[in-house]
């Protein structure tokens, strides 16, 4: 097997053009055995054994659908390095355990998340993206579509949902940027030492923010999701403060910093195909379900998620054993051409598209992908029925290897 000239552990790699990215992981692909790298130098978290890197698709359905064999919980999914116990208590959530606790508390905050209770959002949904649009056109071409437009919709969506107030919601996207901000100098301050010390400090406050409301909702419930949560009881079951406070910074992060890097990603993948603009401009409604799952699909705003083995386990002809550790990387098992048929090029019409871009199928498959879908497409009709020939200039990246993120992007129309 010939000797990889890059290594996805080195903060340089994420860095560079996506081009050579793309190249990288087609190389991964194109290799009998999953790849293993060491593990990246962290300040504040203890140096560990080092990991396989899942990069085809048929390897991350399979390693999602066996949770009790690739798990969450030993050290968390959503970084390399196990997670120090006192990262925990913000960033503890869901998306970090196993069942049982993990399905006592999905089951808990997923009535919030079904088809039918997005459904009432959808009026909501609809008139903040008139707001948004409105807005761009006043402020006319040449601003921040990622600030003034991505953003903002899931944003208001989220806090609205939770009853956070507006004048908060500059202080959430703020602290969901440092959390998510990765080895990005422009949210980690660029001294990677402090990194550990902003990320805790935008995790307390965005607990004590959601725990102060909740307090308040206890005794003085509204229609919100916070009221619900707070007292909710299903089968004798209750979310504790620290859990809600965990699940809150879970669904600002993940519900904000997610769907706006697939809006503004949307947005430059119309402007690079102006024919698929113009397929889409055809049959705004008609075509919309296709269109938000290819954005979705080349997007990937979820680079990857991390699971630690509990036994051993053989998978398409390679033995993984206990304790060691497998990085799925969904960015490029969609771009796997073993199951996309010319993967690069962003087709609108594309069926079947089984991407993974809400993670593989099993227990931990996005629970906010219906609203996630809802607030694309209620997006991008308002902004292609109104502004029609609106364009996304070169992307500011994000500089992280864990989300796939744009920062910031010039809008011209």
């Amino acid at each position: 097997m010939s000797v990889l000239d890059f290594d996805l552990s080195d903060r340089d790699f994420w860095a560079k053009p996506m081009s050579e990215r793309e190249d990288a992981f087609e190389r991964l692909r194109a290799r009998d055995t999953p790849a293993f790298f060491e593990e990246m130098e962290m300040s504040y978290a203890p140096k560990g054994p080092g990991y396989y890197a899942l990069v085809k698709h048929a390897d991350i359905l399979e390693a999602s659908r066996n949770p009790e064999v690739f798990c969450s919980g030993d050290g968390g999914a959503t970084n390399i390095p196990d997670m120090p116990a006192e990262f925990a208590e913000y960033f503890g959530s869901m998306i970090n355990m196993d069942d049982p606790r993990h399905a006592r508390l999905r089951r808990i905050v997923s009535r919030a998340f079904t088809p039918k209770m997005i459904k009432q959002f959808e009026a909501d949904v609809e008139a903040a993206a008139v707001t948004i649009v409105d807005d761009l056109l006043a402020k006319g071409p040449g601003c921040d579509f990622v600030t003034e437009v991505a953003a903002r919709l899931p944003l208001k969506i989220i806090c609205d949902m939770m009853g956070i107030p507006e004048r908060d919601y500059g202080y959430v996207f703020d602290r969901s940027n440092i959390i998510l901000g990765g080895f990005d100098p422009e949210y980690t301050g660029g001294d990677l030492d402090q990194i550990a010390e902003r990320l805790l400090n935008a995790g307390v406050e965005l607990q004590q923010l959601v725990q102060d409301l909740a307090a308040h909702r206890a005794d003085h419930p509204t229609a919100d999701l916070t009221s619900s949560l707070v007292n909710a009881n299903i089968d004798g079951e209750r979310l504790t403060m620290q859990e809600l406070g965990s699940f809150f910074i879970l669904l600002v992060v993940a519900g904000n910093e997610t769907t706006r890097n697939a809006i503004s990603y949307g947005l430059r993948l119309l402007t690079e195909n102006p024919d698929q603009r113009a397929l889409w401009l055809e049959d705004l409604d008609g075509r919309a379900p296709g269109a938000v799952e290819e954005i979705v699909r080349l997007a990937s705003p979820v680079n990857f998620m991390r699971r630690k083995l509990t036994r051993d386990f053989e998978m398409n002809g390679h033995l993984y054993r206990k304790g060691q550790k497998a990085v799925l990387f969904y960015w490029a098992a969609n771009r796997d051409a073993a199951v996309f048929d010319d993967p690069q090029r962003f087709d609108i019409t594309r069926h079947p598209n089984p991407h993974v871009g809400y993670g593989g199928p099993g227990p931990h498959f996005c629970l906010g992908a219906h609203l996630a879908r809802r607030e694309i497409t209620v997006m991008f009709r308002e902004l292609l029925r109104r502004v029609p020939d609106v364009e996304g200039g070169k992307p500011d990246r994000l500089h992280s290897s864990f989300i796939n993120g744009i920062k910031h992007m010039e809008c011209t129309f």
